[in-house]
């Protein structure tokens, strides 16, 4: 039973990291309706800042420029590429966003090479053990701030004359504009939110178990994906569920595979893929997606 749940806290956990970058998929295709495939590289470019920087000036602030480095990405890649094609047809801006991240990651993927960087967290490897249950301290850190986060980001999203235009543009960007939105500020802001969080969620992923940040590290987007379509892709809760619901489906996938040896090797893997397809075949539009009418 220990072994249960200590395999159950740390699904939750890293749960909420593909919640927080599953979050940054919503953001961008609720104000622009375009899916971001440059999401790993934005998470990548987050973490690299916070390792070169961190032994100069220290990890809170290294970390601070790693979120707001990856938010200028965000902005820079919406206001010189995307910005630029807008009016396209949104699978032709799904396919400009793999030509970012194949640019974006060659060169990250240049300067990190064979190496594996430290991001000088404070918690190194220390546990915390309650009862028969050993937790990295790492992932109670990465709970929390995700839950602060997404909390925050969610109280934004309701209150705040930002979230209350990226509601509008969701609901029509055309009626939107007629009303005076400015659709380039809410995309605009909506990839540097996204890239922020990328920012952290890298830092999470790449800490204690993990080794460090290497250039395979921007592949943890392509888990965090499942979690933003099952959930669907125009719903912020429906990311926070997804994530959470890929992240004990892959954890406890990963401890019993021992036990689901017939299904065959990496089945931690591949599970939150299948809890993908399976959810799909019920709900096509996502857990918490928006269902589309048409008069017929």
């Amino acid at each position: 039973m220990s072994t249960f749940a200590e395999f159950l806290i740390n699904g939750v956990s890293l749960g909420s990291i593909y919640a927080l970058i599953a979050l940054g998929f919503v953001v961008i295709f609720r104000a622009t309706e375009v899916v971001n495939f440059a999401h790993a590289s934005l998470l990548l470019a987050g973490g690299y800042v916070t390792a070169v920087l961190h032994d100069d000036i220290g990890f809170w602030p290294a970390l601070l420029a790693g979120i707001a480095g990856a938010a200028v990405v965000g902005a820079a890649v919406e206001f010189l590429v995307m910005r630029r094609h807008r009016g396209s047809d949104h699978s032709v801006l799904a396919i400009v966003t793999i030509g970012v991240d194949i640019l974006l990651a060659t060169e990250l993927t240049r300067r990190i090479g064979t190496d594996i960087l430290a991001l000088g967290d404070p918690w190194g490897d220390a546990v915390v053990t309650v009862g028969p249950v050993t937790i990295a301290q790492t992932r109670i850190a990465a709970l929390l701030a995700a839950a602060l986060l997404i909390t925050a980001f969610l109280l934004a999203f309701r209150y705040t004359s930002w979230g209350v235009a990226m509601r509008a543009a969701a609901e029509s960007q055309e009626t939107a504009a007629l009303m005076g939105i400015r659709l380039g500020r809410v995309s605009l802001g909506a990839w540097a939110v996204a890239g922020g969080l990328a920012a952290v969620a890298a830092l999470f992923l790449t800490v204690f178990p993990t080794p460090g940040l290497e250039k395979s590290t921007s592949l943890a987007a392509l888990k965090a994906f499942p979690a933003a379509i099952l959930g669907g892709l125009d719903s912020t809760t429906g990311a926070l569920v997804g994530g959470l619901l890929v992240g004990v489906t892959e954890s406890l996938a990963t401890g019993y595979q021992g036990d689901l040896a017939f299904l065959g090797r990496g089945i931690g893997d591949l599970a939150p893929y299948l809890v993908m397809v399976a959810v799909l075949l019920i709900r096509p539009s996502g857990l918490f997606g928006t269902k589309e009418l048409a008069r017929v």
